[in-house]
């Protein structure tokens, strides 16, 4: 099965993951994340770890003549991030950015 960057960014909106939740659950840096989506050719071993972490988090990738995801068994029964991700959201984040422009 052929990865695909669509797919990836695809993943982390499903998941609501932001690229540092991804980096840190695959065990790759946030750089990396970042080149993949743009396109650029990683080594396969860096691609699969990619995968790895959404299959872990209960996505499926389809492929064929039109490529997406879709969420597993798991991921529809309420998944949180893996062991070691960082509890982040875009939520939290976005909460944040109010409390800080509100300071201002």
């Amino acid at each position: 099965m052929i990865f695909r960057a669509l797919q990836c960014r695809m993943a982390r909106a499903a998941l609501g993951w932001g690229v540092r939740e991804l980096a840190t659950v695959a065990k790759v840096s946030i750089d990396t994340v970042v080149r993949f989506e743009r396109g650029d050719e990683l080594k396969e071993r860096t691609v699969e770890a990619l995968q790895r972490a959404f299959e872990t988090a209960g996505v499926e990738f389809i492929n064929g003549d039109r490529p997406g995801v879709r969420a597993t068994k798991a991921m529809e029964e309420g998944t949180q991030l893996p062991t070691g991700a960082p509890k982040t959201t875009t939520t939290s984040m976005l909460a944040k950015r109010r409390r800080t422009n509100k300071k201002r």
